[in-house]
């Protein structure tokens, strides 16, 4: 609020003197031709140095050093005191944010931003202070050439604008900041490799660069609060390299998931091929178990997957084998039709089923 009313009373006093001025010169050239119409050129000109003239000149004069010894500094900017009776021509302490006095004709203030600024270099053309590709061009240490956009945040120190304004005036973002951070990252991205520099050591680059900027700004008055690198555009050659070996790369982990994969179908199949011979081992077991209880069972297998079409059989006494005697069939068939009635007939050495 107290640097809205002493903003408005600067103004205020700076508008009075300049309407003092305005009635001033009007009320002089009437009261001139007035006095030359009625008693001549002479005594015109006498009384433009009489009281009526010189107390409105005097109060007119007063205003106008009133309205140029009262200066106001907005809150983001500080005042740079040009003096004729200070030593070295500047008051030592600048003006900060406020209603300040100096003293008229004798003094004059310079006003300097004190808010954050944003230098640019872009190569974009819409970005940066500069039209066209202003972008830094740098060489690595193995001979790589790479191109940074970069952007610098920072404002002068309060209390070090006297230097400031010694040094550079308002040159300083043309003359120093733009030429130091040029010639920093060159020298600073000269001690990586393209391939560091194309890696996580970036933030290393970037941490290094912002510290070294820091001190250089800070010897000038300066404060750097970021410095940040945008970008980093590699040349046609090495990104070339880069897509080829990333492509080679992919290839070979291509291929080295297709023979995990075959390796693990041939592990499968191994396991599928010991699991079954394991199975079949268990089953020969429990079948050779059962036989060893029970022989015959064999032997009624054996009879029963024979041919439907065989009706009798005839087993030698003592003979585990089975003999089909399809001609002895034939021959017996008439005595078994006689026979129809009674019971079958049992022969020596042979058994009948």
């Amino acid at each position: 609020m107290f640097s809205n009313i002493s903003g408005n009373l600067d103004l205020l006093l700076s508008c009075i003197a300049r309407i003092a001025w305005v009635v001033f010169t009007i009320f002089t050239i009437f009261y001139f031709v007035w006095t030359l119409f009625r008693h001549g050129i002479v005594l015109a000109l006498i009384r433009l140095i009489s009281v009526r003239v010189l107390l409105p000149l005097l109060l007119t004069v007063q205003l106008s050093l009133l309205s140029l010894a009262l200066v106001f500094i907005e809150p983001p900017q500080v005042g740079v005191v040009i003096s004729l009776v200070s030593p070295g021509g500047v008051r030592p302490k600048p003006f900060p944010a406020g209603l300040h006095w100096i003293i008229p004709l004798l003094e004059e203030v310079k006003i300097y931003p004190i808010y954050w600024q944003t230098y640019t270099m872009s190569g974009r053309l819409t970005e940066g202070q500069e039209l066209g590709d202003d972008s830094i061009r740098a060489r690595t240490r193995d001979g790589q050439e790479v191109l940074l956009d970069t952007s610098a945040i920072f404002r002068i120190n309060t209390n070090q604008a006297v230097l400031v304004h010694i040094d550079w005036q308002n040159r300083y973002t043309q003359d120093f900041v733009r030429p130091m951070i040029r010639g920093l990252v060159r020298t600073e991205v000269a001690q990586f490799t393209v391939t560091e520099v194309n890696s996580e050591k970036r933030r290393d680059l970037e941490a290094q660069l912002k510290k070294d900027l820091a001190q250089e700004f800070a010897e000038k008055g300066l404060i750097l609060d970021q410095f940040l690198v945008r970008d980093i555009t590699f040349s046609a050659e090495y990104v070339l390299a880069i897509e080829q070996k990333q492509v080679a790369l992919e290839g070979i982990e291509q291929m080295e998931h297709e023979a995990v994969q075959l390796r693990n179908l041939a592990v499968g199949k191994a396991e599928a091929v010991e699991i079954e011979a394991q199975a079949q081992a268990n089953a020969l077991t429990l079948i050779a178990n059962a036989l060893d209880q029970h022989p015959d069972v064999l032997t009624y297998s054996y009879v029963e997957k024979l041919s439907p079409n065989i009706r009798v059989m005839l087993v030698p006494s003592g003979n585990p084998f089975i003999l089909p005697l399809p001609s002895l069939g034939k021959a017996m068939a008439p005595d078994a039709q006689q026979n129809t009635a009674g019971q079958p007939q049992q022969t020596d050495g042979a058994n009948q089923f």
